[in-house]
């Protein structure tokens, strides 16, 4: 039971530091330390120190020498850098997968989740469900990673999106004032489509620049947010360590 417990508050408190962070409550340089976080959060140490241990590995935090973390701000390059990384490691997947073949299944269930995907969609070009957008377009992803059949490719794949800004889902904040996000999503779509249908057909090049050209939009989208309505930086998660 203490075990079960314990574990509850370390994700309780990945949780909420990670959204601390991430919204700019806790802001880029600012030292973190158990204690005060344990009483913040009211907790023992040990679940904080995990979620402490888990928020560096993701990259948003710093070990320092003598003791504590830091939160970690990034450069506009850095944010470009992470997108292209994503890229081109989503882009080795599809092209393996088109090149050793995929199970019938698997091919299936993605053909299955592109469908889902066209039932998101209205009339109006911005007409889109976001919240079932959302979460079919991260399982997408989470898919496409696996259909090589390489758990290192896998891997290396889920480390290229841990930064929030450079996931597949760091734009698509359920937010009625981002309609130029919503519309872009019907390229997007067009684009999972044409992705699934080079593995199928075994065109691995295709599919490969397919995949890479998808993950640019996240950079089209964050171009648009800080050099053309920067107004947008607090609605867009991780924007707010950005310097």
């Amino acid at each position: 039971m203490e075990q079960s417990t314990g574990r509850t508050h370390a994700i309780r408190a990945l949780i909420e530091l990670r959204k601390k962070i991430l919204n700019g409550e806790l802001p880029g340089g600012m030292r973190l330390f158990e204690v005060p976080l344990a009483e913040q959060l009211k907790i023992s140490r040990t679940p904080v120190r995990e979620a402490l241990l888990r928020l560096a590995e993701e990259g948003l935090l710093e070990r320092v020498r003598n003791g504590g973390f830091v939160v970690r701000t990034f450069r506009y390059s850095d944010l470009i850098d992470a997108i292209e990384l994503r890229g081109v490691m989503e882009g080795t997947a599809a092209r393996l997968a088109a090149e050793r073949g995929v199970p019938p299944a698997m091919l299936a269930r993605m053909q299955s989740i592109v469908a889902s995907l066209d039932d998101c969609f209205g009339p109006a070009p911005a007409d889109v469900d976001f919240e079932g957008y959302r979460e079919l377009n991260a399982l997408f992803h989470k898919e496409l990673a696996a259909l090589c059949g390489s758990e290192i490719v896998q891997r290396e794949v889920e480390r290229s999106t841990r930064f929030p800004f450079a996931s597949p889902s760091a734009f698509l904040q359920d937010r009625t004032d981002l309609l130029v996000f919503r519309r872009s999503l019907n390229t997007a779509q067009e684009q999972h489509r044409a992705i699934v249908s080079a593995i199928a057909d075994r065109e691995g090049f295709r599919a490969e620049a397919l995949a890479r050209e998808h993950a640019r939009a996240a950079r089209r989208n964050l171009e648009y947010v800080m050099n053309e309505d920067r107004s947008l930086i607090g609605q867009v998660p991780g924007l707010a360590l950005v310097v």
